[in-house]
């Protein structure tokens, strides 16, 4: 991340010119400043990357200097000037919190090292901010199936993972798109550089900007202080565009010129930035039928779309259901310490019945929650898997001549559609966690936003009270 604005504190005023006119050159803001009170001035007014200082400059005492900035939430790196070889009083400056120093007499090489140094430390500094890893197994951000469509999968990450240009990942929630995305990176010659997610469906419109670009200080209420973009931090590097369906036409527009002139500026700010990242983009809508319905830009969508990688769902690759339910039991029995030997064969048999709307990350849900409840013989069964969504503790309803009732079965004759299947699972997954929507989505494997709408959706289509009573209260 190249450093954009420096303090230059020195006393000695042709050397600070000097000096001045060659980090200018880089396309760097100069500050120049000859007290300490000029530096003090300086960042009472405005946000600074990094300020070189004489380690003597007058009436200022170096220690105590470095002490004050510590202080700051936000503040610059420092690169004390000093006279001949370090000493003892520079190793104080350092344990004080100094980033590096230049010895006096120093060359323009030996400036432009130290910026050089300075922009990639901020950059990995502020790019670990804003990677936040879950704490999971490896095997969780496996690709794991052994399904001839799963194969065909791997076999695509591989081929266009080698390459530079931007693809688009199609497929329903929860079949693992973000485990895609992650081994087009992690297989790439990017590998080394940051791997940046962005959730534009868990954003509102009116901070998606500055989470895709930055801000400056004051650009809107509430900008504090200057703030990199997501684009920003993965310089180098992959950003993934999840539920890239979610943004705005007028966003749609301004990601457009990202994807094809590589640069964009800050929120409130006119300086163009330029970044070299790889776009991977994700969704799990028709984007063409988005395209038709004037939702989404259709030149936005042939950017996105130059390798489209469809991620199936489960029901296509029932062969695997068994395969992943074992992979997820040993995972789990790790995770949670626990002694649990296996699935019986009716827990199998319900597991193979089972349509799993919610894909691979339901059947991962449903895998845990029955490690944790399984009983002393270390077998699962199918009351431990729990697929009719019951809750737990909650005794079966018989009917008059004692046969179970589901009551979440669809009440209509022949055979149930998807969509149909999929709302009685969320009607389930909502009687479950008492309505509450975002413990529902994270049952579910789905974002907030999508549960939402379609939770909007149904409501409009229920007949009765009750039909709205299953579906919790109205946002």
């Amino acid at each position: 991340m190249p450093i954009e604005k420096v303090i230059l504190a020195e006393s000695d005023e042709n050397l600070r010119r000097t000096v001045a006119e060659f980090v200018r050159s880089k396309r760097i803001d100069v500050a120049e400043a000859g007290t300490v009170q000029d530096v003090y001035g300086y960042l009472g007014k405005d946000e600074f990357d990094l300020i070189f200082i004489e380690a003597k400059l007058p009436e200022c005492e170096l220690i105590d200097f470095l002490g004050d900035l510590n202080q700051r939430s936000e503040k610059p790196l420092v690169v004390p000037l000093v006279n001949g070889d370090p000493d003892s009083f520079v190793l104080e400056c350092i344990k004080g919190g100094a980033f590096d120093f230049l010895s006096k007499p120093f060359s323009r090489e030996q400036i432009e090292i130290a910026l050089h140094k300075a922009g990639n430390y901020n950059q990995i500094s502020k790019t670990n901010a804003a990677i936040v890893e879950s704490s999971v197994d490896d095997a969780e951000r496996e690709i794991l199936g052994e399904s001839q469509l799963i194969e065909e999968t791997r076999k695509m990450i591989k081929r266009v993972a080698q390459t530079q240009v931007t693809v688009l990942i199609q497929g329903e929630s929860g079949t693992g798109k973000e485990l895609v995305a992650r081994a087009l990176h992690t297989q790439s010659p990017r590998a080394q550089k940051p791997f940046i997610k962005i959730n534009c469906a868990a954003l509102p419109e009116t901070l998606i900007e500055s989470e895709f670009f930055g801000h400056e200080k004051g650009a809107f209420t509430g900008a504090v202080a200057k703030r990199q973009g997501r684009f920003e931090l993965a310089h180098g590097g992959t950003i993934l565009l999840d539920e890239i369906s979610e943004i705005s036409l007028a966003m749609q527009a301004k990601l457009l010129r990202v994807l094809q002139e590589q640069e964009f500026e800050r929120v409130g700010g006119s300086k163009t930035i330029k970044v070299d990242v790889r776009v991977i983009a994700t969704t799990n809508r028709d984007l063409e039928e988005s395209v038709e319905k004037g939702d989404f830009r259709q030149d936005l969508f042939f950017r996105l779309n130059v390798i489209p990688i469809y991620v199936p769902p489960l029901r296509e690759r029932v062969g695997d259901i068994q395969f992943l339910a074992e992979k997820f039991r040993e995972l789990f029995v790790r995770k949670h310490g626990v002694s649990v030997e296996g699935f019986s064969d009716a827990a199998v048999e319900s597991l193979g019945n089972h349509d799993f709307p919610g894909n691979v990350r339901e059947l991962q849900n449903v895998v845990e929650r029955a490690v944790i409840l399984c009983g002393p013989d270390g077998s699962i069964e199918p009351e431990q898997l729990n697929l009719l969504g019951q809750a737990l503790g909650q005794p079966e309803r018989q009917s008059a001549k004692g046969a179970k009732i589901d009551e979440a079965a669809p009440e209509k004759d022949g055979f149930p559609s998807m969509d149909e299947v999929e709302k009685e699972h969320i009607i389930r997954a909502l009687g479950q966690v008492d309505h509450n929507r975002t413990k529902a989505a994270k049952l579910l494997g789905m974002n907030v936003r999508t549960l939402r709408n379609k939770i909007n959706a149904y409501r409009e289509e229920a007949e009765s009270e009750e039909d709205l009573a299953k579906l919790g209260d109205k946002d």
